[in-house]
């Protein structure tokens, strides 16, 4: 570390927390990693939760001359989120937001993810403008730093044009509210010379005709390349301009600490279709008739897929039957999606688009479609383009994602010298698709970077790009991912001198010493875009095909506390890449000093990083392999013998810690993060032991009721009753007849053995269980009811892998429930509130939307809390409690101050919630138990 950040370092520590300031090896590598293909390694990594905080490290870095580099989400594509200096997190504090006027507006601070704002807007109808494909894991402050965009957004709806007012913290320590009149009045005399500079630029603009009007064009294509010098033009006060050069300044001139957006309406009805041209020609100038009927109203988004795409995506399941046609140097297909007020807009909006296609001749189109689950094989086919270059290239390469943009007429054009030059320069993986309406196309590659040889032949396709793009077409370099280390040596020969100069002067003008975020846009090294380019060593086979996006990172339960997917994978490939190459010995035993803790044992393992996974790696499988099997095979296997045994006794056990007192038990028990005791902890709300399983039977139709280890043990509520009981009893009164089956205390569906890899164990707890299911069901005759969800989860898996019987009817609670039971009840009765928990493996399960039918079928209003994994993950919320606090730190802000009442489908997960919400979590099985009687009367 350099003095000067020694010195910034022994400042910092006066002004934070030393917890939330990180410099070991291991935390600079994992935060030194965004999307993009390009690290640094920081040398201060903080992590800040208020706008102080962030006032106090500006002060620093002007103090001691150090730069620093803001990140939000990390989902930055071209390196503006990396830095060799200091690293500025964004923490909880700045995930917030408030909607305004009805929906009309909403104020967002800078860590709220994207769709987080629009799931605020939605009951009203309403979104906020850029919707970047990323949005599920992007922050606000990354899409306004980048003025991201996306498919539907185009021009027109950008962070630019949204943009109705922000707060913004400068280098010099000034902060500027520019909905607050008595902050601008202040900052109008504080900073009159900046403000003064800004108009003088945008005389010297307007006073060239020609640039003026090369600037207009130009922002009328998607343009991320250099600062938005239009609002130099745009706008006539001086503080308009500084506003909106934030928007898209990627962290360059000052800090967004909020921002209120203009929202947009989110039209209900809409309606998909794919169209496929075997001329390329026709195809573009299609696009060319449907962006004007954009201005009309009603085309969405239009998305451009080329003939290698259609290539690489053919033989792909759930696509249309027409997408495996043979595929000509010239074919194309535009997938477009229409949105409409009401039914019958719709309807004359598909009638006119499909006369405006067929003038142009099409091959074949689906027509429009209104099916949710039909549109969504169409979308399927632009999903999966980049998993077809990411998921098949070479272990060692990466992924890079770029995106241009050319006028619209020859968008034709475009496409056919960019394919022209993938060949040139040999990367005949390339894929090209893009947003058609507005010119913008991406294209997906995977170059290596392991030779002076491969650097150069990216280099010269860069070049060449840059010559095409820019030189021949005035299009964009960037058109929609931000300007970054990738195409900051190409700014001035995208926009030229006067340009150029401009944007150098505004930059002096914010940062005169270049501390914030230095390289990205402005650059005089125009090797920048091959300098500090990413590794990617092989690590494992489980996750060599990771490209280090983190879309992950929103689902991981241990993101933020130790380490997301992502970031173990990124440490997983150093530390492989160390042990193979013999070198490093210092590093390599600090990065496994600390990987045990902070990236095995705090893994939930549940796998929802698959689910949000591009490329759908389960980071979740490395962890379980590298755990290594099971240290007590003998002991495992004697549980799963003696099931029965093990629950008995544990009963025996809940029933002595509530007689010690389980709020003395738990401060007894209670540890740091990190530290180990041999007592596992005592929540505050442990369950009482749960009755013993009464018989079943009498009339109605059969259902096979395996009632899973955890629901023999834990009762629900105060009274003791099991969830069988609430079972049995919704069974009945929708004319089921639930029988166990036989030696039903001493089953297990095997997940216990299968977190703790004691393979032996596993297997003989599924051949038992699948004895039992089979004879319990008259060989798979009679519907399995598996009351458990993540038991749900692994009894379905073991019958998918083969190791249970096919025949087996095997249904997870949520489903049987709202397939079968709920049409034979009514409800007699609804809670005003009810909170919602959706668990990880109902996730998994696709039984998400079942729970929540139910759960809204049994209240007047229901609030589902964004949490993808509560962290509980088996017996993790015992022995690593801080994963559960850690994962539910926001639950109990998010429900309303009158909800009384929780409920889930996962009995560890219920622990948890009730510890963590304040207030009691119960199963689905009781909360219909208590909500419902028969259709013909009360049972």
């Amino acid at each position: 570390m350099s003095p000067a950040h020694q010195a910034f370092l022994q400042d910092l520590r006066r002004v934070m927390p030393d917890k939330r300031i990180y410099t070991d090896p291991l935390s600079t590598l994992a935060y030194g990693t965004d999307a993009s293909f390009y690290r640094l390694r920081p040398q201060i990594v903080a992590k800040v939760e208020t706008e102080a905080e962030v006032a106090e490290l500006l002060r620093l870095a002007r103090l001691h001359r150090v730069a620093v580099t803001f990140r939000a989400a990390g989902t930055s594509l071209s390196g503006q989120a990396v830095s060799d200096s200091v690293l500025i997190l964004l923490g909880d504090g700045f995930n917030q937001g408030e909607v305004l006027d009805g929906g009309e507006r909403i104020r967002l601070k800078p860590g709220m993810i994207g769709s987080h704002a629009n799931a605020m807007l939605a009951p009203l109808g309403r979104k906020i403008g850029p919707d970047p494909a990323s949005i599920n894991t992007a922050k606000i402050g990354g899409i306004a730093a980048n003025n991201s965009s996306g498919m539907c957004c185009g021009t027109r709806d950008n962070s630019y044009h949204t943009l109705h007012s922000l707060r913004v913290l400068l280098l010099d320590g000034a902060a500027l509210d520019t909905a607050d009149a008595a902050s601008v009045a202040a900052f109008r005399v504080s900073h009159a010379d900046m403000l003064d500079g800004l108009a003088q630029l945008s005389r010297e603009l307007a006073g060239d005709p020609q640039l003026a009007a090369r600037v207009r064009r130009k922002y009328r294509l998607k343009n991320t390349t250099g600062y938005g010098i239009n609002a130099l033009l745009d706008f006539a006060d001086p503080l308009e301009m500084l506003s909106h050069l934030m928007i898209g300044s990627e962290g360059t001139l000052g800090f967004i600490s909020e921002i209120t957006f203009h929202t947009v309406i989110e039209h209900p009805h809409k309606a998909s279709a794919l169209v496929w041209f075997d001329d390329l020609a026709s195809c573009c100038h299609a696009v060319s008739a449907l962006s004007a009927a954009r201005d009309a109203g009603g085309v969405s988004a239009v998305e451009l897929i080329d003939s290698r795409s259609l290539r690489a995506v053919q033989g792909k399941p759930g696509l249309p039957d027409f997408l495996h046609r043979p595929v000509g140097p010239d074919s194309a297909c535009l997938l477009i999606e229409l949105r409409a007020e009401s039914e019958a807009r719709l309807d004359a909006c598909s009638a006119q688009i499909d006369a405006l296609l067929a003038g142009f001749k099409p091959k074949v189109s689906s027509g429009f479609s209104r099916d949710a689950r039909e549109c969504e094989t169409y979308w399927a086919l632009r999903k999966g383009l980049f998993p077809a270059v990411g998921a098949a290239r070479p272990t060692g390469t990466t992924v890079v994602i770029e995106d241009v943009a050319f006028p619209v007429p020859q968008l034709a054009d475009g496409v056919a010298r960019l394919s022209a030059l993938f060949d040139k320069h040999g990367y005949h993986e390339a894929l090209l698709f893009g947003h058609a309406l507005d010119g913008n196309l991406h294209f997906v590659f995977a170059p290596g970077f392991e030779s002076p040889a491969e650097v150069a032949r990216y280099d010269a396709f860069m070049q060449d790009v840059s010559d095409l793009v820019a030189g021949e077409y005035d299009g964009s370099l960037k058109a929609e991912h931000g300007t970054g280390r990738n195409v900051a040596p190409f700014v001035r020969q995208e926009w030229g001198d006067a340009a150029w100069h401009i944007m150098r002067r505004i930059k002096a003008l914010f940062d005169p010493d270049g501390l914030l975020n230095p390289g990205v846009i402005i650059t005089d090294n125009d090797r920048l875009h091959l300098e500090n380019l990413k590794p990617m060593p092989a690590a494992d086979d489980l996750v060599d095909r990771c490209t280090e996006c983190g879309f992950c990172e929103p689902a991981c339960p241990s993101h933020g506390l130790t380490l997301s997917p992502r970031q173990r994978i990124v440490a997983w490939r150093r530390i492989r890449q160390l042990e193979r190459d013999g070198e490093g010995a210092m590093e390599l035993a600090a990065l496994k000093a600390g990987y045990r803790y902070r990236a095995i044992a705090t893994c939930a393992a549940t796998g929802m990083c698959a689910t949000r996974c591009p490329v759908g790696i389960n980071t979740g499988l490395l962890m379980k392999k590298l755990q290594g099997p099971s240290q007590r095979p003998a002991l495992a296997g004697f549980a799963a013998r003696h099931m029965d045994w093990m629950t008995a006794a544990a009963r025996t056990g809940l029933k002595l810690a509530h007689l010690a007192g389980t709020q003395r038990l738990n401060a007894l028990t209670r540890r740091q993060p990190g530290e180990r005791k041999v007592i596992p902890l005592v929540p505050a709300s442990l369950p009482r032991a749960a009755a013993p399983l009464r018989e079943t039977g009498g009339e109605g139709e059969p259902v096979v009721l395996f009632v899973s280890c955890v629901n023999r043990t834990l009762a629900e509520g105060e009274g003791g009753e099991s969830v069988a009981a609430h079972t049995v009893r919704l069974l009945r009164r929708a004319g089921f007849a639930p029988v166990y089956p036989p030696g039903h205390d001493g089953l297990c569906c095997g997940q216990p053995f299968a977190s703790a890899n004691a393979a032996d164990a596993l297997a003989g707890s599924q051949a038992s269980l699948n004895q039992a299911l089979l004879q319990a069901s008259g060989d798979g005759r009679h519907p399995v009811y598996l009351d458990n969800s993540p038991c749900a989860v692994r009894v379905k898996q073991a019958q998918a892998e083969g190791l249970l019987d096919a025949r087996l009817q095997l249904f997870d609670a949520a489903s049987f429930l709202a397939q079968k039971v709920l049409p034979r009840l009514s409800i007699a009765q609804k809670l005003p509130q009810l909170a919602l928990h959706i668990p990880c493996s109902a996730t998994a399960m696709g039984a998400a939307a079942s729970l929540k039918q139910l759960a809204a079928s049994c209240c007047e209003q229901l609030t589902v809390p964004d949490i993808a994994c509560c962290g509980f993950a088996g017996d993790k919320g015992f022995t690593v409690p801080e994963l559960n606090a850690h994962s539910l730190r926001r639950l109990k802000p998010a429900l309303p101050d009158a909800c009384r009442h929780g409920v889930s489908m996962s009995r560890t997960c219920q622990i948890g919630l009730t510890e963590h919400g304040g207030i009691p979590y119960a199963s689905i099985e009781a909360l219909l138990d208590f909500c419902t009687t028969p259709i013909n009367g009360p049972s």
